[in-house]
């Protein structure tokens, strides 16, 4: 049985005529940038998230470069991220001008390690950025004392948790901002680049709809230097069908990671995700780990089973950050996940039997 990693033409097909409808609608308006469309979404998506505004921009890199850049944080200043993200949320904090500073993560969870960011904190810090990994919340708690404590930001890079909760809150109501991709394979996700700002802060959603249209607020007339970074009506469109579908999704992945955690339990060498008892994640990725995780990623492949590793570099090993001379070994959690974990198959259309022989191949390569 083939199984791919990742399969998007179910969603359309389970919503056709409404995303058509959707299609069709926005081509007959004849207006097809910040319009009705990005309105009525932004409205609909800050609802969901119990957040007073949300902002359409291009996407999630943007929307952290864009809170960065509305809270005036940039040259000379530091930004606390994880050692384990993708690159994408170090990416924001250099694109802003500021250093990322990175911090190990809980073993457990992958996620930012709250107990290691106060010794990371200078005076030169100015924000702590955690990234809701995986679909899982960080440990916003903690977190957020933090950030209180020293005076700081607290940013969340949330492109991976549309309709997660930490203590029963939506994600995208926590700290003083979050940050969500609507890339097609989000949870979320449009029919190509989409991004959102969620935050209750007045002043930051304003200033970002200016930064985020070349820095106007009036058409030609522009206050400062801004960006073109807009949600376009298309996407705003087709992702206010897919949000009202959002929570009947989430909960068919939930019911398969708990067949998941359930049947990989006790399997010799195979680490399940941990949940904590505050957190309830939306499954965006399944992530295992293995100690011979290339090995097990193979059988797989033999087996017709689709695979992702989520992420075999880490961003201080990159070329992109050598500037830093961060060696390998700087940062030895981080790239100890990098090397033995795994996506395996996970989504709202993920046939029970299409499971189970990923269940069955990984059980046959541990035996």
């Amino acid at each position: 049985m083939e199984v791919p990693s990742l399969d998007l033409h179910p969603a359309y097909r389970e919503l056709k005529k409404e995303l058509d409808d959707a299609y069709q609608r926005v081509m007959s308006s004849g207006w097809y940038v910040l319009g009705a469309e990005v309105e009525a979404f932004e409205t609909e998506f800050a609802g969901y998230c119990k957040s007073r505004f949300c902002v359409g921009v291009g996407n999630a890199l943007e929307a952290l470069e864009l809170i960065l850049r509305g809270y005036d944080i940039g040259g000379g200043d530091e930004v606390i991220v994880p050692s384990n993200t993708y690159i994408a949320t170090w990416l924001a904090v250099s694109h802003a001008g500021a250093t990322p500073v990175p911090v190990e993560p809980d073993i457990e969870t992958h996620n930012l390690d709250p107990a290691l960011v106060e010794k990371a904190i200078t005076r030169r810090t100015r924000a702590i950025m955690p990234v809701h990994l995986y679909g899982q919340s960080a440990d916003m708690g903690p977190l957020q004392a933090i950030a209180e404590k020293h005076g700081l930001k607290l940013i969340a890079d949330a492109a991976q948790t549309h309709g997660a909760r930490y203590r029963g809150k939506p994600v995208g109501s926590l700290g003083d901002a979050a940050a969500f991709s609507f890339y097609p394979s989000k949870n979320l996700g449009c029919f190509g680049d989409g991004g959102a700002i969620t935050t209750d802060d007045s002043k930051l959603a304003d200033r970002i709809r200016i930064l985020r249209n070349y820095g106007s607020r009036n058409r030609y007339y522009n206050d400062e230097l801004g960006f073109n970074s807009r949600l376009d009506e298309l996407q705003a469109a087709l992702l206010r069908v897919k949000l009202r579908k959002l929570d009947e999704w989430n909960e068919r992945r939930r019911k398969i990671a708990a067949v998941y955690l359930d049947q990989l339990r006790n399997i010799e060498c195979v680490s399940s995700p941990h949940v904590p008892e505050w957190a309830e994640p939306c499954w965006h990725l399944f992530v295992i780990r293995h100690p011979h995780r290339d090995k097990l990623q193979a059988a797989l492949k033999e087996a017709g089973i689709g695979t992702i590793v989520h992420y075999p570099v880490p961003p201080h090993l990159q070329k992109a950050y050598a500037d830093l001379q961060l060696t390998q070994g700087s940062f030895p959690i981080c790239e100890k996940l990098a090397r033995e974990v795994l996506s395996i198959p996970i989504g709202p259309h993920l046939a029970p039997e299409s499971q189970q022989a990923v269940i069955s191949a990984i059980k046959k390569f541990t035996l």
